[in-house]
């Protein structure tokens, strides 16, 4: 009997040793735009195509714009095109800005935060809800010409918004 509870206990010990999923892992735990864009995910592919070919920094922040237009409902290809017309890609973005945000006043924490901030003001602010592209670009900038500066680069990016996720 004492053998076998020594055993027992050594066994014990060794399974509570075991390390559990999700405590040192989770500094290293995939975030949610790594789940959504899997390689599979033709429109990552689409996207880092697109800003590499442009020499874009904003390149590496693929999968945050696909996180945040799939979080908010957005076309996937708006907010990249944005960052694309005014900033260049994040080449003549200032304070993690790649919107010109507020004329280019604004300041995010970082770009990624910026992204998530201004879709989801695009996505539930008075001014731009329930509005399909058009009405977002329309409000975005009035300047005549500008709506279709932005759509002629979502096109670049993908004919049309229906590719696999």
């Amino acid at each position: 009997m004492r053998k076998m509870l020594s055993n027992g206990l050594a066994v014990f010990a060794g399974v509570v040793s075991l390390p559990v999923a999700g405590t040192h892992a989770d500094s290293a735990k995939p975030t949610a735009a790594e789940h959504r864009t899997e390689p599979k995910d033709s429109r990552l592919a689409f996207l880092r195509d697109f800003f590499r070919q442009g020499n874009c920094p904003a390149g590496e922040l693929a999968p945050i714009f696909l996180e945040a237009a799939d979080m908010y409902a957005l076309d996937w290809r708006l907010l990249p095109s944005l960052s694309f017309v005014e900033t260049s890609g994040g080449k003549a973005a200032k304070n993690n800005n790649l919107f010109g945000w507020d004329s280019g006043r604004a300041a995010f924490s970082s770009a990624a935060a910026g992204i998530r901030e201004v879709a989801s003001y695009l996505a539930q602010s008075t001014l731009y809800r329930r509005k399909d592209v058009d009405g977002i670009l329309k409000t975005y900038n009035t300047n005549a010409g500008y709506a279709q500066k932005v759509k002629d680069v979502m096109r670049r990016i993908a004919p049309t918004a229906k590719t696999q996720k």
